[in-house]
């Protein structure tokens, strides 16, 4: 597809209907016995199979790079001086008790919330795109309390509170790097009995850091999807990544990212060149049809919104119509779709 067709490309071009009843609400029971659609970019042939049989839709020599970013309690319950409810969500930490957040009701710069008994919450700056500077009183550092206080940042499409099984559910089992305020959610699915099987037929992996930010919810606002712009998220990547990753890449092995966040890491790294450079960056990497992939031959991800860059992405890495049909028989099928949902392999 060339630039300009992409350039034409409007959000309208990316819907398709999804009955409510198919947005997962919790999590499948057991992490690798969710549905895994099986796809075909290039003939857009599709098979269905259960995702602890992923091992046999790939071969010895497959690199999957995997998003070990871990997600932190970050919904704050508060409440107003006039005892009315505000919520706030925090995003990132500037420093010892001050963060940025997002603040749900009572969010004027001056007001004080108050989020535990002796705990409040004051909001010393407003920033662009409802962002808020938020310094905790009555606490040495509210970061270790938020365990204890917080709640697990659920997506607003799961239409229930968090609870404690939550906290590990939505979680990946190699998460190790705390920052994210979303999960990595194809990643949701993996198990050590899995890697395992992975291991044993001679996959390999490789981890890099992205943490996932509330830009990942943020509706897409304009007519044309080419007038986007993505808000950055930091990443990382060791030597021992990129070594991996360009060594795969050189020798002609498929490079399979485990989430859209894995794949816009790589990606954003080996812009440049084709090579993957370690070191931290922050992305603003946007990939819509048109895009050419530099590194990444296959994705594992999850099913995902209408008009959602998520869906534009996968878009490009195989086709809208090949993609939308796609999703047009997950539908019929009764796949389970978000991030409690079943899973993509595309390849």
């Amino acid at each position: 597809m060339t630039s300009l067709v992409a350039e034409q490309l409007r959000l309208s071009d990316f819907d398709y209907h999804l009955p409510d009843a198919l947005i997962a609400q919790e999590p499948c029971p057991v992490r690798d016995q969710s549905r895994l659609m099986v796809m075909d970019r290039t003939t857009g042939a599709i098979g269905h199979r259960i995702f602890c049989d992923i091992d046999e839709q790939l071969i010895p020599g497959d690199l999957l790079v995997l998003n070990d970013t871990k997600v932190f309690p970050c919904r704050l319950e508060a409440k107003k001086v006039s005892g009315g409810k505000a919520e706030i969500f925090l995003l990132a930490e500037r420093g010892r008790n001050v963060w940025d957040a997002l603040v749900k009701g009572g969010g004027t710069a001056g007001k004080k919330l108050d989020v535990a008994p002796g705990i409040k919450a004051e909001i010393t700056g407003v920033g662009q795109d409802s962002l808020r500077i938020i310094r905790f009183h009555g606490v040495d550092d509210i970061r270790g309390l938020l365990p204890e206080i917080a709640k697990t940042p659920l997506p607003p499409y799961i239409k229930r509170d968090a609870n404690i099984s939550d906290r590990e559910r939505y979680q990946t089992v190699y998460a190790s790097h705390e920052g994210a305020v979303a999960a990595p959610t194809a990643g949701l699915h993996f198990t050590p009995e899995l890697f395992q099987k992975l291991n044993t037929k001679g996959i390999e992996l490789a981890t890099i850091t992205l943490h996932v930010g509330p830009g990942t919810f943020q509706p897409v606002k304009v007519a044309h999807i080419a007038d986007h712009r993505m808000h950055p998220e930091c990443y990382s990547i060791s030597n021992e990544a990129a070594t991996s990753i360009n060594r795969a890449h050189a020798e002609g092995r498929r490079v399979i990212a485990v989430g859209t966040t894995s794949l816009r890491t790589i990606e954003t790294a080996a812009a440049n060149t084709g090579v993957i450079t370690p070191g931290q960056g922050s992305s603003t990497l946007y990939i819509y049809p048109g895009y050419h992939f530099k590194v990444t031959s296959g994705i594992i991800t999850n099913f995902h919104l209408p008009k959602s860059t998520l869906l534009i992405l996968v878009s490009a890495f195989a086709s809208r119509e090949i993609i939308l049909s796609a999703y047009r028989i997950a539908v019929a099928q009764q796949y389970r779709f978000y991030s409690y949902g079943d899973a993509m392999l595309i390849y």
